[in-house]
């Protein structure tokens, strides 16, 4: 996870935030604080004035009406001492006007030229015209002090009898101000870092369990659920560290359910047969087990988020959305000329309760099996069918001419009833075959074993053939000299062995030789007869072993085969638990090879 930067950090932001919401009450509760302790200051310098001025005003107005016969000298004089008393450090000065605009006294002794003198101000002016108090702060040019100017009438049975001009350096109180604000400015400055560092406190005890929430959260993403974050008390950040303790737990118990159910289904889907695969809502790969991957040929790396439709090679034949509404199966054909290969896909759709569709699962099952039983089923129905329907209508038709008259002919009757006696075997072995090879594909089937010297059993086999025997072929033993002791049933056996020599003896030419041959190997005896007939084609030698298969098909049925010696004879070699198999040249001859388990008595190994 990206680092937070040190200005986006909570931690920060509380502490300027918690400073900030400090500074700005400092703030107006500073300037709330020194305008009104300047109006205050201000106001008390004003009245403190006034009323000295209203004590000089009753001074001055008894002096300005004694009468002295208009002497103006005298007073001038008495005004002047009355002025002198009235002198202060915070008086710039003080003048007394009379009702004429002249200038009667002033309080500043360097300033006497203007006793007598009218004076210009406009204060005055008003003052004396209209009765009323006038003040006013000015900014004085010289000294860039400010003061205050302040003009009073003075007042006798309701007459303006004069005015009072006075200047006062009010540039203290303002001064006094001045200090007041830096003692705040710096209290204010003190109060912040002390603020700052108790913000610093507080934010720390609320930012620190928030930290180890977001520490635990990184270890849950890693899949780490064992810590635990540790709570630092019970007010709300605690109760959120209990509660995130708490889903931690609970995440746990769900990573650790479901991680089970999650191994659960690998194990399911990895030991299943079927080949299972799962797509998104949009048709891509995003699950497939070993077995669907092995059904496809294909790597799970290589396919994983590629289309389903792709996978399946389905293109042009389904889209995407068909499948999620196909309701029967579908067969997919992967044979090629050497093998078949056919898969059945079912589909089923993943939706949530809510009907959203998640995506598709499909099931692939292997039923090349199952269509190989299928067509042999079908090709043994036709085959048998057709090895019935070709008997039946010879006899019919040499019986419907016998039937016609040819029955008087003493020539054609005896060879006509010759061929219907010949077919009718022929349907009769057909039948006993195929009830035989009924009976060895039922589970009941049994063998009754003996055990039998093999040697002395096979030389009577043929002995028997070589005393029949028409045409003129050579019987060549290539036997052992001693005992072979083998358990097997003698009949089924003879069978086995009878249809062998039987198709040797079918295909040997006139004058041929037919070898039989038995030797003893690790664990059984293998035997062979061959012939030196006309071989069979490589292509065929595999299939010759199959139910009424046959290479030349023509004379076979002219030789009376019903195609199901060589298939009778691998199910009873199969059920000794040997194997059978045959090897030709075509041109040359065949070989019919076949073993049987074999274990040598204690008797032989000491002999």
């Amino acid at each position: 996870m990206k680092k937070v930067g040190f200005f986006r950090s909570i931690r920060v932001k509380f502490v300027v935030i918690y400073v900030l919401l400090i500074l700005f009450a400092t703030q107006v509760i500073g300037v709330y604080f020194a305008r009104e302790l300047e109006t205050k200051l201000v106001t008390n310098f004003k009245n403190s004035l006034k009323e000295r001025v209203n004590l000089l005003e009753y001074n001055l107005r008894e002096e300005m009406l004694k009468d002295r016969n208009e002497n103006s000298a005298i007073l001038e004089k008495d005004i002047r001492k009355i002025l002198g008393d009235f002198a202060a450090s915070d008086v710039s000065e003080v003048r007394v006007i009379d009702n004429h605009n002249r200038i009667i006294g002033t309080s500043d002794p360097n300033n006497q030229g203007i006793v007598g003198q009218r004076t210009t101000e406009l204060a005055v002016k008003r003052t004396l015209a209209v009765g009323s108090e006038e003040d006013k702060i000015y900014l004085d040019q010289q000294t860039h002090n400010r003061i205050w100017v302040y003009t009073s009438p003075i007042v006798s049975n309701k007459e303006v009898i004069g005015a009072v001009y006075l200047v006062a350096k009010i540039e203290n109180v303002f001064k006094q101000m001045n200090e007041i604000k830096q003692i705040f400015i710096s209290g204010t400055i003190i109060a912040l870092l002390i603020t700052a560092f108790l913000g610093i406190l507080i934010a720390n005890t609320i930012t620190k369990p928030i930290t180890e929430m977001r520490r635990q959260a990184l270890a849950m993403g890693k899949g780490n659920f064992s810590r635990k974050v540790k709570v630092y008390g019970n007010d709300e950040i605690g109760q959120l560290a209990i509660t995130f303790n708490n889903m931690t737990k609970r995440l746990q118990e769900a990573q650790a359910s479901t991680e089970s159910e999650r191994r659960k289904l690998s194990s399911v889907l990895s030991y299943m047969t079927d080949g299972v695969i799962a797509t998104d809502r949009r048709g891509r790969v995003i699950l497939i087990n070993k077995p669907a991957t092995e059904m496809l040929n294909v790597s799970r790396e290589t396919i994983m988020s590629e289309s389903i439709v792709t996978l399946l090679h389905l293109e042009g034949q389904y889209e995407f959305e068909d499948l999620l509404n196909m309701k029967d199966s579908i067969n997919l054909d992967f044979s090629t000329k050497d093998r078949p290969y056919i898969l059945r896909a079912n589909f089923s759709i993943l939706q949530k309760e809510t009907g959203f569709l998640n995506g598709l699962i499909v099931v692939l099952h292997d039923i090349t099996e199952q269509e190989e039983i299928e067509m042999e089923r079908k090709e043994f129905v036709a085959n048998v069918s057709h090895e019935l329907r070709t008997p039946l209508t010879t006899m019919r038709s040499y019986l419907e001419a016998l039937a016609d008259g040819a029955w008087k002919d003493p020539e054609i009757a005896p060879r006509f009833l010759e061929v219907a006696q010949n077919e009718t075997e022929r349907m009769i072995r057909l039948v006993n075959d195929l009830l035989q090879l009924s009976k060895m594909d039922n589970t009941d089937f049994k063998l009754e074993k003996e055990e039998l010297d093999f040697v002395k059993f096979f030389h009577r086999i043929i002995d028997r053939f070589e005393m029949t025997k028409e045409q003129h072929v050579v019987f060549e033993r290539k036997l052992p000299n001693y005992p072979l002791y083998v358990e097997f049933d003698p009949d089924k056996l003879t069978q086995v062995l009878d249809n062998i020599i039987s198709n040797a003896l079918k295909y040997s030419p006139e004058g041929g030789q037919i070898t039989f041959k038995a030797e003893e190997k690790n664990h059984y005896i293998e035997v062979s007869i061959k012939d030196q007939g006309m071989g069979i084609p490589k292509k065929n030698l595999d299939k010759i072993f199959e139910r009424f298969y046959r290479v030349d098909k023509a004379r076979s049925r002219k030789m009376g085969g019903t195609g199901l010696g060589l298939a009778i004879a691998k199910q009873l070699i199969t059920a000794h638990g040997g194997k059978i198999w045959a090897t030709s040249v075509e041109g040359k001859g065949t070989t019919i090879y076949l073993t049987l388990p074999y274990e040598p008595s204690e008797e032989e190994d000491w002999s």
